[in-house]
């Protein structure tokens, strides 16, 4: 039967509930702390304490350690030496990291070995398996 373009076919309608007002929020203008600063006072390069009067500094002449250098013969060219403290931490850090890769190795290896073997297994049971689902198939 065919379709008479000229009736009217009614459209479907949807019935959505009123739209709901909210009232608009009220946001306070931004404020910021204004940075500040003391002015530094310097004292001129000439500036002597007046006569009589006498000064409570002490002066300390110690001068720290002298890092050990050596001199490369015939170049006359000194080369810094690390400090005790710092040849004593490498030196233990050093001895530490072997001597537990030493005694740990063996655990390594023991378990590596019985992963390897697992895995083995299963991919050995696995190729089995398709062998013989290869098999039963008919050609």
């Amino acid at each position: 039967m065919p379709i008479d373009l000229g009736e009217a076919i009614p459209l479907p309608t949807l019935a959505l509930p009123p739209a709901q007002q909210y009232p608009t929020p009220a946001l306070n203008l931004p404020t910021a702390d204004i940075p500040s600063y003391k002015p530094l006072v310097v004292p001129p390069s000439d500036l002597e304490a007046p006569e009589g009067v006498k000064s409570k500094t002490t002066e300390k002449t110690e001068q720290p350690p002298s890092t050990p250098k050596f001199e490369v013969p015939y170049l006359e060219f000194e080369v810094p030496l690390p400090t005790t403290e710092v040849v004593m931490a490498a030196t233990y850090a050093a001895v530490s990291a072997v001597a537990v890769t030493t005694f740990a190795q063996p655990f390594f290896n023991t378990i590596k070995k019985k992963l390897q073997k697992l895995l083995q297994g299963k991919i050995d049971k696995w190729k089995k398996n398709r062998q013989k689902k290869k098999d039963s198939l008919p050609n």
